[in-house]
């Protein structure tokens, strides 16, 4: 929506006759019917009777034009449609490298849903003229905000303000916002950071498009399969005119498109009065207006028929047809209805640190009659206070269930930074069901003390040795920081015990000490120990070196007078 409501609410008789003839062919080709079952989002699914509780736009209103035709005339036909224009086909550079990037980044993270750039554009046409021709700044934020009518009740869905006005301005009732046009409460679920700038900005189009793209493959929907799309479009506006024409769209610029610079798009066209205003209230019907079917209570009149496209080799004349109701919701399907997520088999998520777990997180998802679903999707997300990614760095990644309903995250990577985390993992958006999985790491234990320099280490009865003893802890080859070392003069056989006699450290006040316990190693894990002494008793001796993890050195110390 833009800020010129009575634009986008109202047709002129060009764009009608225009209108027409391809509604009527889109629902012949191009727009299957659309059950309102078991994707997230829907309306049917949520068990929601007031519009705009499960629209991703509130159903607010929307701009109502539709692309140009690209049909030759051919024998017999007798109108003169009008011809695609390169200008309706280019899209602002910056909305559309937006559009292929939210694409790209749902392919890696959601690669099941198939999510085509084209319908992020068709759906930004409708909702706001691609950003109103492209009126954005170098970060694809807008010049000035674009906010849709107060959602009041008046002549629209009705829903009281759920943001405080930090979105919308309106600390009364809720707004749409943005390019894409979601309501507050709808982003605060779905908001997107989609140029890493730190923000899940509603007004900037790359957060916008990357929050649709995830909105429309919420669930298990592919959305190459007609009726999965057909759905996700529908939970973005409970509407089936909404659904023609943002499939128009979604056809057109799949036949080519190309870019154009930022702020020269072309903005949906200013039109005479029309005789309606959108409702948005109800059962969650279209705010653009549409005339009632012949004969309903209330209707004032018996509304035109709507014109069909003429047959080929007739006599040019469209003749009347009315528009055929909407077929009802079908009940949703149990066997394709999440009921259930489970862990399946994921065992204890623990590592050391600046490794990789090597247990992997498995969930599986069931339906609501007990057995696996397949192409449920599931995303996992990290939490908590360490630098722990799934490989590639992300902290989030969805996933789509196999066959056997079972998922496995990817791989978990420890960082540098110890202690606990957890790894949560979330299927379904009405009603989410979510796993947390407690994931620890731990700092790294040396495996290994070693000395530094291999030298003998010798003393004359009664004098010190003149040599430091030097050793370094590490853990696979790393230097272990502030190691903590125990050393003990220890005597030799099968069950050594502190000697004595021999070799011995001073402790502060100058007496002899065989075992220190307050030993740490450095940053480097490298330990210098203090200065030896040796007593009157010559001999081979051994000193005993033991890290807090279990790695163990043992050292010869020789005390004997110097040669003659």
């Amino acid at each position: 929506m833009a800020a010129q409501f009575g634009r986008r609410l109202r047709r002129g008789a060009t764009t009608t006759a225009v209108a027409a003839v391809a509604v009527a062919a889109l629902s012949a080709s191009q727009a299957p019917g659309a059950p309102l079952a078991g994707g997230s989002g829907d309306p049917a699914a949520s068990g929601s009777t007031s519009p705009g509780d499960s629209a991703a736009t509130g159903n607010s209103p929307y701009y109502t034009d539709l692309p140009p035709l690209n049909t030759p005339n051919k024998p017999g036909s007798s109108v003169n449609l009008p011809v695609t224009g390169s200008a309706e086909a280019g899209i602002p550079a910056s909305i559309l490298a937006a559009y292929k990037k939210a694409q790209q980044d749902l392919a890696s993270t959601d690669a099941a849903c198939r999510l085509p750039w084209q319908l992020l554009a068709a759906i930004g046409k409708v909702e706001s003229g691609q950003a109103r021709g492209g009126k954005v700044d170098a970060n694809g934020t807008t010049f000035s905000p674009i906010l849709g009518p107060a959602l009041n009740g008046q002549g629209f869905a009705l829903i009281k303000d759920t943001d405080g006005g930090a979105y919308d301005g309106d600390s009364t009732h809720d707004r749409a916002v943005g390019p894409m046009q979601f309501i507050p409460q709808t982003w605060a679920t779905w908001g997107q950071d989609g140029n890493g700038d730190g923000r899940k900005d509603p007004n900037n189009i790359y957060d916008a498009a990357l929050a649709a793209g995830h909105y429309l493959c919420a669930g298990s929907r592919d959305l190459a399969v007609a009726a999965d799309l057909d759905r996700a479009v529908l939970s973005y506006n409970h509407s089936r005119e909404y659904l023609r024409t943002v499939r128009s769209w979604f056809e057109f610029y799949k036949r080519g498109t190309h870019e154009v610079p930022d702020g020269t798009g072309v903005l949906p066209s200013g039109t005479s009065s029309g005789s309606g205003s959108g409702s948005g209230s109800g059962s969650g019907s279209s705010p653009n207006p549409t005339p009632p079917p012949s004969g309903s209570p209330g209707s004032g009149a018996t509304p035109s028929p709507s014109p069909t496209p003429p047959e080929p080799g007739g006599s040019g004349s469209p003749s009347p047809s009315p528009t055929p109701p909407p077929k009802p919701a079908p009940t949703p399907t149990p066997s394709r209805t999440l009921g259930s997520i489970e862990n399946a088999g994921t065992g204890p998520l623990a590592a050391t640190a600046g490794e990789a777990f090597a247990e992997r997180i498995k969930v599986r998802a069931r339906n609501t009659l007990g057995t696996p679903l397949a192409k449920a999707s599931v995303t996992f997300t990290i939490t908590g206070d360490t630098d722990a990614r799934f490989s590639g760095g992300r902290s989030t990644v969805t996933l789509p269930t196999a066959s056997d309903g079972t998922v496995t995250a990817p791989v978990l990577n420890a960082g540098e930074k110890t202690g606990e985390f957890k790894v949560t993992a979330l299927a379904g958006t009405i009603k989410p069901l979510t796993l947390a999985y407690a994931a620890a790491v731990a700092a790294r234990q040396a495996d290994t003390i070693a000395r530094t320099e291999e030298k003998a280490l010798t003393a004359a009865p009664g004098a010190e040795f003149a040599d430091t003893l030097e050793v370094k802890a590490t853990y696979k080859g790393i230097g272990v920081a502030g190691t903590a070392v125990t050393a003990t003069m220890i005597t030799g056989g099968e069950t050594p015990a502190e000697n004595d006699k021999g070799p011995f450290f001073k402790d502060a006040d100058g007496n002899a000490v065989r075992t220190l316990t307050d030993l740490k190693a450095d940053a480097d894990g490298v330990l210098k120990l203090p200065k030896i002494f040796a007593d009157d008793t010559a001999g081979t001796f051994l000193l005993r070196l033991t890290t807090e993890s279990g790695a163990t050195l043992v050292v010869e110390l020789t005390v004997a007078a110097p040669a003659a």
